[in-house]
């Protein structure tokens, strides 16, 4: 085997640098986070274009294929753009303004419940004979030698004391809100950009790997990037037909039982699902958090309802829906919700199940594949040169 310098300067270099990484993690950990930081309102830019470009293209597609009039040409991208921001906008605020009065409602039902509730144990208890009436007596009397002024006047100087902790939190949480929403809008305007100019972008990236790169890499790269683009693309439009599904049975069901709150639970139920696996109990949560102010007795009667809703679903529909559509078995699917929400929380869970399904596909096709077959001049050119 014949050394050449060039692979012994690569070897080396590839030492001195995996050295310096080693010996300067911390530094270098600390710079990759301040570059994701000032690259955050881009990276969610990214993201939103990624969601937006599928609705745009559904609309692309079905809507402005056929039209030859140039003026529809050449306005069919904003208008198809415009169209997917209002589709997205409208379903958000269905779901919120559906949800949140409601909720809302029920939370102050409850807490208007709560004095008569109290009163009502307490006469329990002192009726059932669990406290004498004398043990209550005395915890009356307790409070009521209490020097409440002395006490109001401690509470008073506390939070007097405490108003510079409470006032930088309270400007902490309105920069961090103002932050938010920056970068959120930093991200629309950038999403928009790629969005209107996709092709353009498109070509100027692969025109730089051409380039710079060898074509066996360049088409190896492509082919990674497809097969993530091909199980993220599923994925999304694998899991709001799911989704849908799951609310609209969530809906019927309850209606048939005669359950509260039915539209509104069903299009929450469908709207938690988008999380995979544990976002239609999310929602059955807060359902049944509603109903219980209706009835204790239909909430119960609701969460089992829910869980023999969520093995039809998880047996019969998801595999069907979204597991066909990303090829990956349900035992994968639950290891990337639970590593990926134990990671990144609700992102993680959405972003672990399409990851490990690409991951998947790319191994298995690697595995699968057949050893390339030598021909036999390339075995008599092996042989004369050993």
């Amino acid at each position: 085997m014949k050394i050449e310098w060039k692979n012994c300067f690569r070897l080396g270099l590839t030492v001195f640098l995996t050295f310096l990484a080693i010996h300067y993690w911390s530094s270098l950990t600390g710079v990759v986070k301040i570059l994701l930081g000032a690259a955050s309102s881009l990276l969610l830019g990214c993201i939103i274009a990624y969601v937006l470009n599928i609705l745009m293209s559904f609309y692309e597609k079905y809507f402005f294929s056929k039209s030859k009039n140039k003026v529809v040409l050449k306005s069919k991208r904003v208008i198809c753009l415009v169209a997917a921001l209002l589709t997205l906008i409208a379903l958000v605020a269905f779901v919120i303004g559906l949800v949140v009065p409601e909720l809302t409602g029920c939370v102050k039902l409850l807490v208007a419940e709560i004095p008569d509730t109290l009163k009502a144990g307490a006469k329990w208890l002192e009726d059932s004979g669990v406290f004498e009436s004398s043990i209550l007596n005395d915890y009356i009397g307790t409070l009521a030698s209490i020097n409440w002024q002395e006490k109001m006047a401690e509470v008073i100087r506390m939070l007097v004391a405490g108003v510079g902790g409470v006032t930088q939190a309270a400007v902490g949480a309105v920069s961090a809100t103002i932050s938010g929403v920056t970068r959120f809008v930093i991200g629309l305007i950038f999403a928009i950009y790629i969005l209107l100019g996709k092709e353009t972008l498109g070509r100027q990236i692969r025109k730089v790997m051409d380039h710079y790169l060898k074509p066996t890499w360049t088409k190896k790269i492509r082919y990674v990037v497809d097969v993530f683009h091909g199980s993220f693309h599923n994925f999304i439009v694998g899991q709001c037909i799911e989704a849908v599904v799951l609310g609209g049975l969530c809906m019927l069901g309850m209606m048939i039982l005669r359950f509260p709150y039915a539209v509104m639970i069903g299009t929450l139920i469908g709207f938690t699902a988008l999380i995979p696996v544990a976002g239609a109990y999310i929602g059955a949560g807060v359902g049944a958090f509603m109903i219980l102010t209706v009835s204790p007795v239909k909430a119960v009667l609701f969460l089992v309802f829910i869980v023999v809703l969520q093995q039809l679903e998880g047996n019969l529909i998801y595999p069907k829906v979204v597991g066909s559509s990303i090829g990956l078995p349900g035992i994968w699917v639950l290891a990337a919700v639970t590593v990926g929400g134990g990671v990144m929380g609700i992102s993680g869970m959405l972003l672990g199940v399409p990851t490990v399904a690409a991951v998947y596909q790319l191994v298995k096709q690697d595995l699968n594949r057949k050893p390339e077959t030598v021909l036999p001049e390339d075995t008599d050119k092996k042989e004369k040169d050993s």
